[in-house]
Formats: structure tokens, sequence, C-alpha cells
């Protein structure tokens, strides 16, 4: 099993480029940034995770510009989206954002994705709340048009065009894997139908456990081999116990979250955390 680590990069966060370097000197396989464009103070959505929604989620610089930087300063850690908001991107321009930075990285992007739990951030991009995932499933499969066809088209519901040429195509062949958050028998469901691996959250272990025996179950009924799906624990719990329950039941890689704080407080977690990993 691979271990990453997760931190809201932030405008005043450990800088990026430091975090990544000493990600990848303590031997941590990927680093994963988060995304939103902004937070509408209306604050009229609750936030799944308490009362108070912590002032990080509307500090966040844009994750394609963290881990084109975090890239540039590492040759083999990985970068990652944890998560991209892509019901609240043009399909398009994500597109060549993703392969623009597996180019640059040589082959080392990882792409979170998740439908979102803000409504009036995403109708503010135009997005309705209660469509956002047929809406998600027709922009991963444009994408995946355009990063995999020389001219590439898409009609659908939500996105429509015909023939582009669009490059770089992705160093990852067919594309950099696409990981699709949530917990959910949807999720599941849409993982086998159009995703390449699951990204469920650490903090629901036993829906975790029992998660990666439905997704086994959807995959062989769908006649897809699992073997091409893989699972990221989000934000799994940085102890020796959970970590080992992760690995014996398969999952790929474990993802700890760092608190969005100065190197101060964040560099001697990282050479805590560092004994855990498995050599």
């Amino acid at each position: 099993m691979h271990h990453g680590v997760f931190i809201f990069a932030t405008d005043f966060a450990v800088p990026i480029d430091e975090l990544a370097r000493a990600a990848e000197q303590r031997g941590f396989e990927s680093l994963f940034v988060p995304e939103h464009t902004h937070i509408p103070a209306s604050r009229r959505t609750p936030w799944p995770g308490g009362p108070s929604l912590p002032r990080e989620y509307w500090h966040t610089l844009d994750p394609f510009v963290s881990l084109a930087t975090a890239a540039a300063v590492t040759t083999r850690l990985k970068v990652g989206t944890g998560i991209c908001l892509i019901i609240e991107r043009d399909p398009i321009t994500t597109a060549k954002e993703v392969a623009s930075l597996d180019f640059v990285s040589g082959g080392r992007m990882l792409f979170g994705i998740g439908g979102g739990w803000n409504a009036e951030e995403m109708e503010n991009h135009g997005t309705d709340f209660k469509s956002r995932f047929r809406l998600l499933r027709e922009r991963v499969l444009a994408m995946k048009e355009i990063w995999t066809k020389e001219e590439a088209a898409f009609h659908g519901e939500f996105v429509n065009f015909d023939p582009i040429w669009s490059h770089p195509k992705p160093v990852q062949k067919p594309h950099p894997p696409v990981l699709l958050g949530g917990e959910s028998g949807h999720t599941l469901q849409r993982v086998v139908d159009f995703c390449d691996g699951w990204f469920p959250r650490g903090r629901n272990a036993d829906r975790v456990l029992t998660g990666l025996a439905e997704l086994k179950e959807r995959a062989a009924k769908a006649g897809r081999d699992m073997k091409t799906i893989s699972t990221s624990v989000f934000g799994a719990a940085p102890d020796a116990a959970t970590l080992d329950t992760w690995a014996a039941a398969g999952v790929t890689r474990a993802i700890l979250r760092l608190p969005p704080e100065g190197r101060d407080k964040v560099l001697p977690l990282l050479d805590q955390w560092t004994k855990l990993l498995k050599k």
C-alpha cells in the first residue's frame, strides 16, 4: 500500500513547493490538494463536517497551479486533486489542464473528482445541485474522449461539442486515473461505470470496508476487472493499526491529512508519520 498526504494549499499554509520536496524526501508516494473556487458568503448550505466552516475553504489556491508547482520541484512524487469539482468546470479547459499537468510532470497526475456539497457555490457556476451527478458523468466521459482521440467529439444532455483538436495528450495511457469521491452505492456504481478508482473518506472505516466488498460485487456484475480499479482512502488515520487494516483490505493508498499550517507544525508531522511508512 502506498502512503500519501493531503493539505489545503492556502495563502497561509506551508508553501506547496517546500511541502512537496519534504514529502518526496521522506518517502511519501503522493501529495493531494482540494479545490474551492470560492465560498458564497451567504453560507446557505451547511458544511457536512460541522457547524463552522474552516477558513481554509475560501483560501485555497488553484489546484492545478499548486500541483504544477509541486511537480516542478520533485521527480517521483505523484500529484493529485482531492477533489477537483468538475461540476464547476468547463470540460474542455479542464481536460487541457489535466493533460498539461500530466505532461509536465512526466505522468504523475492523479485526478480525484467529486460532485461537491455546496449548492450555492456550484449555482454560481451555472450548475444545478440536483442534476450535478449526471453532469459529472458527461464531463468525465467528454474529457476521456479529448484525452484519447485525435479528433474528439461529444454530444450529451449537458456537454456538446463537434470534433476538436486538443493537445498535449496525457503521458499516462489511456489517461490519468480518475478517482471518484464518496461512499454511497451510487458512487460505487459510478466508479465501475466510468472511473478508474474509488476515493472514500477514512473517517467512516466500516463503510469503506463494506464498500470494498460491494465494489467487487458490482465490478464482477459489470464484467469489470478489479485490477483496473484502485482504492485511495482519503483522510486515513495516522496510526499503524488502522493503516495495517487498510493494507490487509487491499487498499491502494492511504492519504494522511495535514493541517493547513506553517512549516513549523507541518514538517514535524511529516517526520512523525514517516515512521509509519513500510519500507
